[in-house]
């Protein structure tokens, strides 16, 4: 399997990263879950190096490697662990475009 960059994972994928890195802003996160559809989960640590990079490792990420079929889908079994933010990261529109 190919290991995709950064460029080339947000010129096919509209991520919306700059929106992942202001919402961890705002919450002043320190622990994101980073839940990713199946279909985007080989760029997951890609995506986690870019991120890491912005904070300069003042967050930390996690990443589920459980199911996510969609926004309802969300990660159980974790209320043990002190996660501040929880971000699906998604290929699809729930929306379409007209």
């Amino acid at each position: 399997m190919k290991n995709y960059s950064i460029q080339e994972i947000q010129e096919k994928y509209d991520l919306e990263l700059d929106k992942v890195i202001n919402q961890i802003k705002k919450q002043k996160a320190k622990l994101v879950l980073l839940q990713f559809a199946d279909g985007l989960k080989p760029c997951a640590t890609t995506i986690v190096d870019f991120l890491d990079e912005k904070f300069k490792g003042r967050v930390e990420f996690l990443i589920w490697l459980g199911s996510c079929f969609g926004a309802c889908d969300t990660p159980t079994g974790i209320d043990n662990l002190e996660i501040d933010l929880v971000v699906q990261v998604g290929h699809n529109e729930i929306l379409p475009r007209y």
